[in-house]
């Protein structure tokens, strides 16, 4: 298959699942689903395996895999998707070594064996499964009732309002967390040198003892090695002379002439063939001479090397004195000399973060309390940040819950600092109150309903239904979807415990979340199926030869769907009335969808610059 390299301009395309393949997953055996760029809605009855469907989205971005998701009889589950992939999505891929197709997209793919392993493949590459929830992360927000339950969590309530903020929180909070970074490191150094004065200053002492006694002995790197080659010599200086005279005596001859030595015959033999006509012996003659020269060299060496040849027994005592202190000291600290001295060099560095006097704590404590102060005021940056974008967010969720049929309805956000508790070692004073300085800033944030006009504000765990909850966290979904750079949401039955005009609202609004993003809905509301710029459909079969579910997804045309929509009308599928029902959700639903297009597109000229209101700049989305 020819691939597209990942390097040079890239061409600007909608990020999108295009398509995604589903086999041996559940009671879902093989099925297809081509997803649409806006709106796409997934319907079936109860146990038809709609539910497969997200949980093959969670295994593509990198999700547990369980082997009991594995289709009875079957060896494997496998899920693949083709991503129309965002610029970091690419880049992800150019990273692991994978590669785009020839269209550009991305193809990923998890399988799950029945014995539980698993393997994720990316680009035609295998790949570790995190690659593909680096993926998602990138790529895919799945929304489920689990999001719901973490809504009530006051660490994602912080991150909800941080998303939604963008840079104005997320430039003061990395200023933050690095200046915290060093707080905490100096502040347990200080406590460490304080309440470990005691071992600290016998570890130092024990430092200064070495250095001590490695700096009289003063060792030169590889002198350990020199000395032994030095006594080696100097022990053996008898022999070696011995050695060398008889070798010289072997060039040279004796002196009374009886022994006539190397040379004296080489010299003989050149005076033998150079006098002797012969044309050939005399070509030897200069070879001879070449011998004769390289002998006389040696020799004379040989008579140098006899000069120099100390037996000297002091120098030898010397160097055998200096060899036994050299190895007192590679006994205790190193097996070498060239050991010895690099941890001499690190005993040095260590005393330097030892020093356990006075002025040292000073040193450190005014060092601590100097980055406290800095640290203190990029926390209160980071709250009026965080103020600031709460009232935008309480006012933009609140506008769109009077949309989802709660038009007495406000959301509030609030922002206070956390006060530290006793003990507390992370306490920080900001505007003079001892605050917690969490990794997220001193803050906490909490989000409040209020249901109904003239009711307090409560907590959301405490002032919402689970329809309620549905709802508020939809409209959050698309306030936020301006500050959200993941391309693909998906919506697993959100619309949890409503009905009526709240449908058709919940509906409408994904609808118009449609216009920023891909959005995929699990659904078993008819109001909300009628938006669907594509509608799917999950339906139950057998296998044929046993009473076996197996389920399979197909694409609805327009009279197709009326029948679906019927059905969900508590089975009105084959009356009339019910048809009649359905035909009036699509006819309102494509109404509507016509009307909210044509407003945003007059709002998104309004923000163009010179045209008004500019678009706030979104932010990177933490999940």
């Amino acid at each position: 298959m020819c691939r597209l390299s990942l390097s040079g301009p890239r061409r600007i395309v909608r990020a999108m699942l295009a398509e995604m393949r589903i086999q041996g997953l559940g009671v879902i055996d093989d099925a297809t689903l081509e997803l649409d760029p806006g709106l796409t809605v997934l319907t079936g009855e109860t146990g038809a395996g709609k539910t497969m469907v997200v949980t093959g989205l969670s295994l593509l971005g990198g999700g547990r895999a369980e082997s009991s998701r594995v289709s009875e009889g079957a060896k494997r589950a496998m899920v693949e998707g083709r991503f129309t992939a965002s610029n970091a999505a690419l880049e992800l891929a150019e990273e692991v070594g994978a590669e785009a197709d020839e269209d550009g997209t991305l193809i990923a793919a998890r399988t799950v064996s029945s014995d539980g392993r698993s393997r994720a493949h990316l680009g035609g590459r295998s790949v570790p499964v995190g690659v593909l929830g680096r993926l998602a992360e990138a790529q895919l927000a799945v929304h489920g009732q689990n999001d719901q339950l973490r809504l009530l969590r006051p660490a994602d309530q912080r991150a909800l309002l941080d998303r939604f903020a963008g840079d104005a929180v997320a430039k003061p909070l990395a200023a933050y967390r690095e200046i915290r970074t060093e707080w905490l490191q100096v502040g347990a150094e200080l406590t460490e040198r304080r309440d470990g004065a005691r071992r600290l200053a016998q570890e130092a002492d024990m430092l200064r003892h070495g250095l001590t006694e490695i700096e009289s002995v003063d060792p030169q790197p590889g002198e350990d090695r020199e000395l032994v080659e030095q006594s080696r010599r100097l022990a053996a200086a008898d022999d070696l002379r011995a050695a060398a005279e008889a070798a010289r005596l072997a060039l040279g001859g004796s002196e009374d002439g009886d022994s006539p030595g190397a040379l004296g015959l080489c010299g003989e033999a050149r005076n033998l063939v150079s006098s002797s006509g012969d044309g050939e012996l005399e070509a030897l003659n200069a070879r001879l001479g070449e011998a004769l020269a390289v002998l006389g060299d040696v020799a004379a060496e040989l008579g140098g090397y006899l000069d120099r040849l100390d037996a000297d027994p002091e120098r030898l005592a010397g160097l055998l004195a200096r060899q036994a202190e050299l190895k007192a000291l590679t006994r205790k600290y190193a097996a070498d000399t060239d050991g010895v001295l690099e941890w001499a060099a690190g005993a040095r560095d260590r005393l330097s973060g030892l020093d356990t006097s006075d002025e040292a704590l000073a040193a450190l404590a005014a060092r601590r309390d100097a980055l406290a102060l800095d640290l203190a005021g990029h926390a209160e940056e980071l709250s009026i940040a965080r103020s600031a974008a709460s009232v935008r967010l309480a006012e933009a969720t609140t506008v769109e819950l009077a949309g989802l049929a709660m038009k007495d309805a406000s959301l509030r956000v609030g922002v206070a600092r956390r006060p530290a508790g006793d003990g507390d070692e992370n306490a920080l004073t900001v505007e003079g109150r001892a605050c917690h300085a969490g990794s997220s800033g001193v803050d906490e944030v909490e989000l409040r309903l209020v249901p109904h006009a003239g009711s307090s504000a409560q907590p959301l765990h405490k002032g919402a239904s689970g329809g309620e909850l549905s709802r508020v966290m939809l409209a959050l979904e698309v306030a936020l979807a301006g500050a959200d750079p993941v391309p693909t949401m998906v919506f697993d039955e959100v619309d949890a415990g409503v009905g009526g005009r709240a449908a058709v609202e919940i509906g409408r609004r994904l609808a118009r979340l449609a216009a920023r993003h891909q959005v995929i809905v699990v659904t078993h509301l008819p109001q909300v199926a009628a938006y669907a710029d594509r509608h799917l459909v999950v339906q139950k079969g057998t296998d044929g030869t046993a009473a076996v579910t197996r389920s399979s997804v197909r694409r609805l045309a327009e009279d197709d769907r009326i029948g679906e929509l019927a059905r969900m009308l508590a089975g009105l599928d084959e009356t009339d009335t019910g048809r009649a029902h359905a035909g009036e959700l699509l006819a309102a639903a494509s109404s509507h969808r016509e009307s909210d297009r044509a407003a945003d597109a007059s709002r998104r000229e309004r923000e163009q610059p010179g045209g008004g209101r500019r678009k706030r700049p979104g932010g990177a989305r933490k999940r």
